[in-house]
């Protein structure tokens, strides 16, 4: 069975074919709402997708299926003459269909009931039998198909290639979205932010790929419409074209997820590592570990849905996913971080895109500082790259890669490497959305050669920069610690209980000691000599774990000296004057 899969780009206009595909719209206007345009268009491309990529080995399938139709199981022998994962045995095509308007709507669902089980899941998924039946009661069915079936829909992986279908259908999801008014980055992370995760994922390990062959696993707990494993897969390909990768995905949203098992199934891949569910609350691949993790989760979304689910797991400790910690029941983003970690071999590294709230939110002791911990005491984060603001579609505000290694290289041990790349981008000349700025491909190269240098360094492209620094764990951990001072009686009087001197709850107090430091040299330098009757509650001392990316970067701006502020407003003071005098003259000059 070959699998067709190409990194290469076609000289298809993608812009020119998905526009065509969303003009068969026009058909639906007063059936369908403007947001509801999707309904009909993404399946119907979907279904396209597969017609045209069968026809070459139709009549083969046909062929076959007579020859097969009593056995019990006949999947392989129809796989095998379609030369691809899916087939169809009915005898209709889109031409046929169109020959007989009369039972148009018996016939299509003839067809489509001829697909092989794992397309049927995705037409299940897009909820098409009742659009289906919409349509023909109002006399536009037809009226679609023919608009599909022109020659400039033509959508056969023979000219439509892998990465061609996957921009379409990227095209297709933001118009739909925008008609919608929904925010279209929901659904997928473009691609020059795709690219910069996967060159990160394997930049220290290119040669070693190229010499032994590229043998690899890849999981997207999150994958939308699955075009960061597609890109994945691209960038291994290109290392080694006779890759052998598997990819396994899990997508809540089920026409998401019908996209991602459709391109899943035209590549030729196992359409069955793609599964539907929510990945909180229902892992479909509880026990599995990946060479690659790689993912763009919600952040601020809750997770009160998956609450019981996530609670019931924390509680197995190290048998479950998140036995180190649950995050603010607000914001679910470090769940996934979690979960990711949990899929990852000993050998594994991950990618993944977080806002700034993991960064530092929770105080000491809770879910999001624990969860820090964990990450940091084992050793496994590597690195945190800042992108530049309305880098994504949906959001304009600061955005992070974490990257995640359980199998650190030598030099990298016991130390974590930030990168701001906050200033490495090009602006576009209009926005999408939210998204103003592409991180170009000469901005990757800069980033990810920072990356794999591993050194305190600053990179410069014209006036924009790109800084790298490498921070020891330690330095990212505290110990907060409680300050007491006595309650004191009328006489001035510390007040006692037995043998132990009273607290007083209203003056108590916390303070972060690192964790490089000596905590009782800490207390007589910082506190002592301005509360002399204090004293530290070593019972309640916790350890916390924060990362302050901001200040590693900060660049002291000295203000301006006073008197050069006096001569500037001196001269503007006179401009004024002499513009006030001129304006009010009786001659106007």
């Amino acid at each position: 069975m070959s699998e067709i899969y190409s990194s290469k780009q076609t000289t298809v206009n993608i812009q020119e074919k998905s526009n065509m595909i969303w003009n068969n719209a026009n058909h639906l206007v007063g059936l369908y709402k403007p947001h509801e345009y999707g309904k009909v268009i993404l399946p119907m491309t979907v279904i396209k997708r597969f017609h045209d990529t069968l026809l070459p080995t139709r009549q083969k399938v046909l062929e076959t299926y007579e020859k097969v139709k009593n056995f019990e199981v006949k999947d392989g022998f129809l796989e095998a003459a379609s030369g691809l994962s899916f087939y169809n045995i009915s005898p209709f095509t889109f031409e046929s269909l169109l020959a007989d308007a009369s039972h148009i709507e018996e016939n299509f669902r003839t067809y489509l009931n001829g697909f092989s089980d794992n397309v049927q899941d995705v037409l299940a998924h897009f909820e098409f039998d009742k659009e289906i039946t919409k349509l023909a009661n109002n006399n536009i069915l037809f009226y679609i198909i023919q608009e599909f079936n022109k020659k400039s829909s033509y959508l056969g992986a023979d000219l439509i290639t892998a990465v061609d279908m996957g921009y379409i259908f990227e095209d297709l999801i933001k118009t739909f979205s925008e008609s919608y008014n929904e925010e279209a980055g929901a659904h997928f992370t473009s691609r020059d932010i795709i690219y910069l995760m996967t060159d990160i994922l394997i930049c220290d390990e290119k040669d070693t790929l190229v010499e032994n062959g590229v043998v690899k696993t890849i999981y997207d707990q999150t994958m939308g419409t699955s075009q960061m494993l597609g890109c994945m897969v691209e960038r291994l390909r290109a290392l080694d074209a006779d890759a052998e990768i598997r990819c396994f995905g899990q997508e809540f949203n089920p026409e998401t997820y019908a996209i991602a098992k459709a391109d899943m199934i035209i590549k030729g891949g196992n359409a069955d590592n793609m599964k539907f569910g929510d990945t909180l609350s229902d892992d479909k691949f509880s026990g599995y570990t990946f060479d690659y993790c790689i993912s763009n989760p919600p952040f601020g979304i809750d997770w009160k849905r998956e609450e019981t689910a996530v609670k019931a797991e924390h509680k197995l400790g190290d048998k479950g996913r998140f036995g180190a910690g649950l995050p603010k029941i607000s914001d679910g983003q470090m769940l996934f971080m979690l979960n990711g970690v949990s899929k990852l071999k000993d050998t594994g590294k991950m990618a993944i895109i977080q806002n700034g709230s993991p960064l530092f939110s929770g105080s000491a002791g809770s879910g999001e500082s624990e969860i820090r911990r964990y990450l940091i005491e084992n050793d496994w984060l590597d690195a945190i790259i800042q992108l530049p603001i309305d880098s994504f579609y949906n959001t304009g505000i600061s955005t992070y890669v974490w990257i995640v290694t359980k199998n650190k290289p030598s030099h990298r041990e016991g130390k974590v490497q930030l990168i701001d790349a906050s200033n490495m981008y090009e602006q576009r000349r209009k926005a999408i959305g939210n998204k103003r700025f592409d991180i170009t491909e000469i901005c990757r190269e800069i980033i990810v050669r920072a990356y794999g240098e591993y050194q305190n360094k600053i990179y410069t492209m014209g006036d924009k920069t790109c800084e790298s620094k490498i921070v020891d764990n330690l330095k990212f951990g505290f110990n907060k610690i409680t300050i007491e001072t006595p309650l004191f009686d009328e006489n001035g009087k510390p007040i006692m209980k037995g043998k132990k001197i009273v607290s007083d709850p209203s003056k108590r107090d916390t303070e972060n000691v690192p964790l490089t430091e000596d905590i009782d040299k800490y207390f007589d330098r910082e506190v002592k000599p301005f509360n002399p009757n204090a004293w530290i509650d070593k019972s309640k001392t916790t350890v916390g774990y924060s990362i302050p990316f901001t200040r590693y970067f900060y660049k002291y701006i000295a203000p301006e000296k006073s008197e050069d502020i006096v001569v500037r407003i001196s001269e503007l003071e006179t401009s004024i004057s002499t513009s006030l005098k001129r304006l009010f003259s009786r001659d106007g000059v």
